[in-house]
């Protein structure tokens, strides 16, 4: 890091520890800033297409193991083949974690990710994201697989804060895993996390805490993140239990099975939680390592709309990828001043921006006794309020004034009727 990049990482550092509230709202040193949208992370959820649609194909039942449970077992496989994509693979192509570019209100990533020739049950997969919310700024998406009728869905918000000399991630927010063939349904909290490594101006993310999956069939898979420590373990462990029902994960011996390991390395899967799993090619549960993404297909720059991420942010990344600092805050600020004016013409018009593909849906406001979402979160005793994902009912995090159930569900019938316009 040349000296210049030095002094302003520390005026940078200085800042964020005397900061009250969201650190996102503070403008980062042009040096650490990635040169992707926020908007695009959704991207990640489906990076394996295979792992993604996998369950949807488990049938019958093998050796004994219902069908149900194999499904458990194939959702927890995929979502865990999801961490290092969307938590750790940004180290290690740019270093360090950088801070991604703050989606504006309105901004779009559409791509697919097209059938496997050697696997043809696979199908096409579709991704779209669309930021619904500037302040404060939420991301919704969707992924769907018209072939197998699987869809995800489900959005994301985080919160930071300063705390000693690490930065605390706060996430909001969920996802829904539909396998429309089956008629069933996962619910999938997210994790809280951290960043580390910012004395060294090195930052990295590590996980922390717990997220859940609960599946509609009654089936719970409870998963706890921790990283490294002063003397002795890894970094990017986890440990995920399956339990037959969110009451019988009221003791980790009930466990159906663990599964341990790195998320961004090896794990190992093994029957009950008193047994210690093996660390031998059988019984490996997934490698990272091992594992090639299946890269999403984008439409050329000059072919997107205009509010798609890619052609939006079109100068910026050019300027950051050529560490022009100087043209980076020109360009950031134009466009970000761009959408200010937008804003207040909207105020003064008393006009309020229509969400081009999702609709928020407050469940504490709304008689949604049927919803989905209500429903898997009550079977794993989770909140449905707005509190970080994975907050239990029987904490008191929230104020009441505070207490909103939000849930943003994609809308199919308004993504057809332009879907051959964007793809």
């Amino acid at each position: 890091m040349s000296q210049a990049s030095s002094s302003m990482w520390t005026s940078f550092l200085k800042s964020i520890a005397s900061f009250n509230g969201d650190l996102s709202s503070l403008t980062a040193p042009p040096f650490i800033l990635s040169p992707t949208s926020l908007v695009e992370y959704s991207q990640y959820w489906c990076q394996h297409p295979d792992l993604f649609l996998n369950a949807t194909f488990i049938k019958e039942p093998q050796d004994g193991t219902p069908a149900e449970l194999l499904r458990m077992i194939a959702v927890t496989r995929w979502f865990v083949s999801t961490l290092r994509s969307q938590y750790s693979s940004r180290n290690e192509s740019m270093e360090y974690e950088k801070k991604p570019l703050n989606p504006f209100l309105g901004e779009l990533f559409v791509g697919q990710w097209e059938g496997d020739h050697s696997n043809p049950d696979l199908g096409e997969t579709v991704l779209l994201s669309e930021q619904v919310s500037h302040h404060p700024p939420i991301t919704a998406y969707a992924v769907y697989n018209d072939k197998n009728k699987v869809v995800l869905q489900g959005y994301n918000q985080v919160k930071s804060s300063f705390a000693k000399i690490t930065v605390s991630v706060k996430q909001y927010g969920h996802a829904i895993l539909e396998l429309g063939q089956l008629d069933e349904q996962y619910l999938i909290s997210l994790p809280p996390l951290h960043l580390e490594g910012l004395l060294a101006a090195s930052p990295f993310i590590e996980l922390e805490g717990k997220s859940y999956i609960q599946s509609s069939n009654g089936y719970l898979c409870v998963l706890e993140y921790w990283g490294k420590g002063y003397f002795s373990g890894k970094k990017n462990s986890f440990k995920a239990r399956i339990f037959r029902s969110s009451q019988d994960a009221e003791n980790k011996e009930n466990s159906l099975y663990t599964i341990s390991g790195q998320w961004s390395g090896i794990s190992y899967i093994t029957g009950g939680d008193e047994k210690i799993a093996k660390e031998s090619q059988n019984m490996v549960f997934y490698d990272a390592s091992k594992t090639a993404i299946q890269h999403l297909k984008v439409k050329p720059i000059d072919e997107q709309h205009p509010l798609e991420s890619r052609k939006a942010w079109h100068k910026v990344a050019e300027a950051i990828n050529l560490g022009d600092f100087q043209r980076i805050h020109q360009e950031k600020s134009a466009l970000e001043q761009q959408q200010r004016e937008l804003r207040k013409i909207e105020e003064q018009k008393g006009i309020n921006w229509e969400r081009r593909w999702f609709q928020d849906i407050d469940y504490v406001k709304t008689d949604v006794s049927s919803c989905v979402f209500t429903k898997l979160a009550a079977l794993a005793q989770l909140s449905t309020y707005n509190l970080p994902s994975g907050t239990l009912d029987s904490d008191k995090e929230a104020k009441k004034e505070e207490l909103t159930s939000i849930h943003w569900k994609f809308v199919r019938e308004r993504w057809d009727n332009e879907k051959e316009i964007v793809l």
